[in-house]
Formats: structure tokens, sequence, C-alpha cells
């Protein structure tokens, strides 16, 4: 065997497929163009023609009526139409009894189907529920391995209230002998299959060709795709790509087959990235490679593994390969597999089945690893992946509610015939009603994730540990680029809401309705990947009321796009000064505080692991309907286990915030961010800048003139005059005090972010109760002295801010101005 380059294998390889890519031909088999009005030959060099639905009375529901896309961009004329309607449709096939079926659904939305929202079954099974299609550039294909026990499959497609339904087309065939044969796969876990499995209803949900490349229906028998591994294999740096172009001795029906998989799939494989050098000078040592999966919890999943064993350089007896195979982190064979065991030739194809039940966590994960315990292990490997869903849903007979009204389908029938068709009035009508259904409605229901994955490495025991391999992104929350672009309006430059040292912030509305922040990485931006990753690692694990949430994010095209729900009213620096926009009065200042404290404390007491902002400030308090406050920009936060006291890090943050004591020893604790709080609670009170060069130098810095005017007693100098004539003596007193106390030197004698919450509360108390205390009573002895504040007036000195680190602020007209500067 030789290691080839990858571009001219690949291209062998692809060219040795497509004399077997047309070799399949079901006994039964129904292409349908939805919609069309004449047949569709594909663009694969497959025997599949594609003919209109209404051929041989297959589509049954005499509301659905056909639709053109006359804007149709797609390389497929497959997709220039579809069958739409408000209620729902069937299609009738009949096929062999006691047989498997492939059904794909293809669907591609144009105009209002992209707000389309409906359910699909077929025997009994909800195929498809409360589905939308996100994606508006590329068709989405949907799946399903369906067992007829009599002859006829019927396929339903429900819209959902005041929606659409719509599909653009299908297939349905039977599928070839032995694709799900009587071997009964393995259990991982605690999994039970009941049944046969070629009779339990599958959905394919990945089918991972690795290490690559890219297969394409035309270079597939059963005209499937096989997408590369790039999105799912966590640490590569473990992996190395090996690939032949020797000619694979196929041996069905014990292994695999070309209809199971096609050559391009078993003449590649990952490989353990290690030498003998290194196993033989580390006994103990031991790495694997790992791949993670999102699904959906409560089902079990089938995990077809393809191996072909390319390494060995014997075509026979090939016993030097022997490796453990990890799902889920359980050790999926118990004595780790030996492909002899399965095959007679070295270059023999093979795949195993084995089932798990997912059951919390909503991931798969899938590891290979050298087998420590055998003295001749060389490597390990795997060739492809597939992923299938168990669909245990099933229905009863109560209908699906759907809108259904006939006057509104008279309209489209009477203006629906002859393949272009003109639905203004009721689609029209359709987006009134989803209009004002979606404005009763939550803007979205984001799923709470979690951090899913680490690079991991297999011990004899079969236990899992981590190693310091880089790490991927795939926290279940991906938006594509093309919605993206579609939500901002091609990220039109009217929409821009901010400009901070990540890139631009757009205001956009997502095709549900969902109005969201999209923040761009700019080319030049001072922030890159860690920080982008450190953003959706913290609002993954993470949800509360006071923190803005992360709805997704987009890493294609070598974008990086972080997507977020929309605060309509902005920064809190930008209602306190540098703007026309109303002053705030000071209750509801305190509010604002008070919950942004609470968002700061659930980050550093709410989760398993301390998370330290490190970059507190008035612009990443963002202020939503009725001035509610969030905690935003995490790109800086730092995660920590609660039992360190603190956390080693180069500095970073913005200069003016920054805790002297972490600047200095480069120490960053909880305390660090107290005291960046500290700082934007005297900016709160005073409505100026932290760091403003324009004036003396005792001023330019908020902190320390705070503390001057304190020992001076001379306190009207800093507060905001707007304001002054309706702070209770009281209330000001005590925001003085633990404002100060958050400047403390030291961290130690700060106080925790739990306490500045409880005094602030207090502030408020006493600011709407109005009780007249002693300035003792509520009080240190230190506040002994606080003088009374007469009512002033000022002029508000002119505005220009000096930052220290990564962390941007807004720029451009009436944006507030900055100067940003890295560290």
């Amino acid at each position: 065997m030789e290691l080839f380059g990858r571009t001219p294998l690949l291209l062998s390889l692809l060219l040795s497929t497509l004399s077997f890519a047309a070799s399949f031909a079901p006994n039964i088999s129904y292409y349908i163009d939805c919609g069309a009005s004449s047949s569709t030959l594909t663009k694969e060099s497959t025997p599949r023609n594609f003919v209109p639905d209404d051929y041989s009375n297959l589509l049954s529901g005499n509301n659905s009526i056909p639709l053109s896309n006359p804007n149709n961009n797609s390389t497929s004329l497959l997709y220039s139409t579809a069958r739409a309607s408000v209620s729902s449709f069937k299609y009738s096939f009949t096929m062999a009894t006691n047989s498997s079926n492939v059904l794909r659904l293809h669907f591609l939305p144009f105009s209002t189907l992209r707000t389309a929202k409906f359910s699909v079954r077929a025997l009994n099974h909800i195929l498809l529920d409360n589905f939308t299609v996100t994606e508006l550039v590329y068709p989405t294909i949907k799946e399903f391995f369906l067992w007829t026990d009599s002859s006829d499959l019927v396929v339903e497609f429900i819209p959902f209230t005041s929606s659409l339904v719509f599909v653009s087309a299908i297939e349905v065939f039977t599928a070839p002998p032995g694709l799900f044969d009587g071997r009964f796969p393995y259990l991982i876990g605690n999994a039970t299959l009941n049944g046969d499995l070629v009779k339990q209803p599958l959905e394919t949900v990945y089918r991972v060709n690795m290490p690559g490349p890219l297969i394409t229906p035309q270079n597939d028998t059963l005209w499937r795709t096989w997408v590369t591994d790039d999105p799912y294999i966590i640490n590569s740096a473990a992996a190395e790509n090996y690939a032949v172009s020797t000619q694979l001795k196929y041996n069905p029906p014990e292994g695999s087959s070309e209809l199971i998989a096609p050559p391009t799939v078993y003449n590649m494989a990952w490989i353990i990235n290690t030498t003998t050098d290194q196993l033989n000078s580390n006994p103990g040592f031991n790495i694997n490679i790992t791949w993670g999966f999102n699904v959906d919890s409560g089902y079990l999943y089938l995990i077809r593994l393809h191996f072909c064993d390319i390494i060995s350089k014997t075509n026979r007896l090939h016993q030097g390969l022997d490796f453990v195979v990890y799902i889920m982190s359980y050790s999926a064979l118990e004595n780790g597999l030996r492909p002899s065991e399965y095959t007679t030739y070295a270059s023999e194809p093979f795949y195993m089945d084995f089932i798990t039940h997912v059951s919390s966590a909503p991931y798969i994960s899938v590891s290979i690893s050298l087998h420590r315990k055998i003295n001749t292990t060389s490597n390990a490997l795997l060739n492809g992946l597939e992923i299938l869903k168990v669909n245990n849903s099933s229905f009863s007979d109560t209908p699906i509610p759907s809108t259904g009204k006939n006057n509104s389908l008279g309209v489209i029938l009477g203006s629906s015939f002859g393949g272009v068709v003109v639905i203004a009035l009721i689609l029209s009508c359709l987006i009134v009603i989803s209009c004002k259904k979606r404005s009763q409605k939550p803007a979205l229901d984001v799923k709470k994730t979690q951090v899913m994955w680490s690079p991991m490495t297999g011990g004899e025991s079969g236990a899992l540990t981590t190693i310091g391999a880089p790490t991927r992104i795939d926290f279940g929350l991906p938006i594509t680029f093309s919605n993206i672009k579609m939500a901002t309006n091609n990220f039109d430059e009217k929409n821009i809401i901010g400009v901070g040292g990540f890139g631009k912030v757009y205001k956009g509305v997502l095709n549900n309705g969902t109005e969201v922040a999209v923040k761009r990485a700019s080319s030049r931006s001072q922030q890159g990947l860690p920080e982008f990753q450190t953003e959706i690692e913290v609002l993954s694990l993470i949800r509360h009321r006071h923190l803005v949430s992360l709805i997704g994010y987009c890493n294609e095209r070598s974008e990086m796009i972080l997507v977020y729900e929309y605060m309509e009213k902005g920064s809190l620096r930008s209602y306190l000064y540098g703007t026309n926009l109303p002053s705030l009065p000071w209750k509801q200042r305190l509010e604002i505080c008070i919950e942004a404290a609470k968002g700061l404390h659930y980050l550093h007491t709410g989760s398993s692991q301390t998370i330290i902002h490190r970059d507190v400030k008035s612009t990443n308090i963002l202020l939503g309907k009725g001035f509610a406050s969030k905690v935003s920009d995490f790109g800086l936060s730092k995660l920590g286990a609660l039992s360190q006291t603190h956390v080693s890090t180069a500095v970073k943050g913005t200069f003016g915030y920054l805790d002297p004591e972490y600047f200095k020893t480069q120490m960053l604790t909880d305390k660090s961010d107290v005291y960046s709080f500290g700082v934007m609670l005297f900016e709160v009170l005073s409505a100026r800048p932290v760091i403003d060069q324009s004036l003396q130098w005792e001023e330019i810095n908020l902190a320390r003139w705070a503390l001057i005017c304190r020992r001076q007693g001379q306190l009207e100098k800093i507060i905001d005059p707007r304001i002054v004539g309706e702070i209770n003596e009281n209330s000001l007193r005590r925001f003085w005090d633990i404002a100060e106390k958050c400047l403390e030197e030291y961290g130690m004698d700060r106080p925790a972010i739990g306490d500045v919450l409880w005094n602030l509360e207090y502030c408020l108390q006493l600011q709407e109760t109005e009780v007249r205390r002693k300035p003792y009573e509520d009080s240190g002895s230190s506040m002994a002295h606080f003088p009374a504040v007469p009512v002033v007036r000022r002029m508000r000195p002119s505005v220009v801010s000096h930052e220290i680190g990564t962390s941007g602020d807004q720029t451009q007209s009436g944006i507030e101005n900055s100067i940003v500067f890295s560290q």
C-alpha cells in the first residue's frame, strides 16, 4: 500500500464510481416532480425520470395547487416547481407487500413557502412534526426507510394552523435486499430493540464519508449524498488521512456491497496520527479520534460504521490491526475490533450496526482508539458513518390542526392552472395571519444546549479522558449564511445598529419573524476565533432573563457570525451620554443596575463553572422593552471551577474599567468583574465617560475622580445634574458606599456581586419609600461625614473614550464614537 496525495487520488476514486452509479434498478419506483407540467430528467446520470405529480392519480386532495418559481436559480429544474396547499393532501403509492422502501422528500422553498410549517406522516408514523425548511439556497432532502406489510403506502402532508404545506419532489422505491438484513445490531448501554431492524421506521440523520470527499447522488448507486466529516471531527490533530487506489474485494452478503456504500467510502480512511517510536517509548500512551453529532433526545439511533482495512500490507491473515470503538463513551465491542474476524482479505469492506438510546444530552459521540492491551496493535481506522433515527412517533386518527378553508382554496384553484400560478391573494392573507400569530408568540424557543464534546483518549479500562487538542464548535445552534443574508437584506448598511471590535452589528428579521441582532466579524476585527468560540461556549452553557440570549451562529464560508436576541433600545451608555436620547431618571437607572447585577450574579454562582465576564461596562448592558437590562458580549469571558481562587490569563478588558489588581498580577477573579461593575455604577451616577482626556488631569479617570470627590466632600462635582433633585439622600448614600467598596485596591476587600445586588435593591427601596434615616443607620462608619448634596448645574464635557484589549464600542453616525486600540 501507499499513501497518496489527496487531489489526484480523489479524482481517480470519483471516476471509478461512475461505472456502477446506475447499476441499481428497483423493482417498483416512483419519481415525482411536484407541481410540474412536464417530465424532468435529473441532472445526474441515473435512470430517474421525474414525472408530474398528477400522473396515474397518485395525488389526492382537491385543495392543493401547483406553484412555479419564476426566479429559479437552482441548477436543477426539479426545484423550479412545488405542490402547495393550506389544507392536507396525500400521495398514494402501490408497493410490494412485506418490503422495505426508500422514501425521499425534497424541499426548496420560494416566495411565501419560506414561512410554511407542517407535518408529514405515513404508515401510522409521524415522519416530520411541525417542520419548517430553513435552508433557502440548497434543497433539503429528508430520507426514510419504511416497511410495508400491505401494498399501500400513503404519504400525507398536513399544514400547521394558519400556515402552508408544500413539497418539491418525492422519490419512492423498493430498497435493495440486504440493506438492513437480519443481523441483529449490537446494543450500546441500556438500549433495547423490539423486532427486526428492517421493519423499524428509520430516518437518515447523518451520512458521512471519512475523511472525504463529498459524494453526490450521481456517484452513488442509491442516489445518496455522503458529506465530509469536517463539521463533526473534534480532535483532527490526532487523525491522519490515508487513501489507496486498490481494487476492493466486496463480499456480500457477509460483508458490504456497492449498494451498502460506494468504493469512494472504503478507499479512504482516517487513521491514528502516531508512530511506532511514540508507542514503544510511551507504553501507557493512548490517543483516539472522536466525532460528535447533534441529535434529538428521546429516540433510539442506528449507528452504522463502515470499515475497510487498507492499512495492512498482507492480503490475508491481517492480524496486526486491532483497535477499540467507543460509542457514547461505551466500549462498543467488549474485546475490541479485529477486522480479520469479519473479513477474509485485507481490502474487503464491511460494516457494523449499533443501537444506542439518547435519553438526555442531545448528541452522539463516536471514537476509535488504539487497543493498548494488544502489543501488536499498529493503528485504528474508520471509513464512513451513518446515523439513522428509529422513529417511534405514531399518530391516532385525530387530525392535525390546519386552516383548510374552502373559500380560500377556491380563490387559489381558480387562478392556478397552467404551471405558472398566481396565488397572491391567498398567500397575502396567509402572511397577515402568520404575522399576527407571530406577534402573539414569544420570539423563538431557543433550546438550552451545552458544551458537548472535547478531545478524548481511551484508557485501558475504556474510560475517556481529555487531552489538549483543539476543539470544534458545534452547539446545535447553527444558522445558514443564506438565512442571515436574507435576514439583514444582504447586510444592508441601513440596518447597522452598532460597530465594535468584533465587527458590525446589524438588525435583522429571521424568516419566522424573529427580530435579531447579527454581529458579523470584520476582516480587520481585533477579535477573532477564540472570542467567537468563547461567546458560543458560554451562551450555550447558560440561560438567564438578564443575560442576552444567543439564538444562533454561522461559521461557514470563512464567516464568523453571531445572532442574538434583539434589544431594541440599545446600550445603557447611549442613555447616559453621547447621544440625543432622553435621560433616564434615577429610579430607572437603579433598576437597570439591579438587573445587570442579577445577570452577573448568575454568571458567578449559577453554573457548575464560575464564569468571569471580564468586560463589564455600560456598552455591554443592553436595554430591551420597558428598559429591561441584560448583560451582553461574552467574547472575553473565562470559565473556571468554583474551587479556583483565580485564573491566570493574559490581561484583556476595557481601559478605565480594568481591575488594577488583575492588571498587575494577571490573576483574574470574579472580583475583577466587581471592580468593573463599581466603575459602571459611578458612570451611571455621573453620566460621563470613565476616561475623558478632555478634562483636567485629576478628572480624566472617573473612578479616581470619584474617590477624590469623596475625600474633598464635593460630591456635587460628579453627580449628573439632570437627576440631582430626584435622588433620595439615603438611597444615594448607600449607592455611593457600595460603589466605592467595589473599587477597593485588592479583590479580597471587595464585596461579592451578590452583596452588591442586595445593597442596590436596598437603594431602590430607600428611593421608593423615602425613609428619612440618620446617615449612620444606612452606612458604615466611613459614611459618617457624608455631606448633603446640593442641587447644581454644569456643562457636560465632550466625549472621547479610550479602551484597552479586544473589546470595541459603537461608532458612526448616531452611535457613540470610540478610539479602540490593542493592549
